[in-house]
């Protein structure tokens, strides 16, 4: 799985600056993303904490760990 060059906070940082005045695409294009990935993360984080984003990554990687173990068994 790719590691992303944002934090979770920082994600939802600018996922906020979307909510304000500044249009969509002048957020996307001052942080160097393109809508589809903002539309992603509004999808996925929308409603949560730097800590509960944080935990769903943990999560995801703890079961991307466990598919790799099961895949070299079978």
């Amino acid at each position: 799985m790719r590691r992303s060059r944002f934090t979770e906070s920082q994600i939802l940082a600018i996922l906020s600056e979307g909510e304000t005045d500044l249009a969509a695409a002048e957020v996307c294009r001052k942080h160097g993303i393109s809508a589809a990935t903002r539309r992603q993360w509004k999808s996925k984080c929308a409603g949560m904490s730097a800590d509960e984003l944080k935990r769903v990554k943990e999560l995801e990687a703890e079961n991307a760990a466990i598919k790799d173990v099961l895949s070299r068994k079978l």
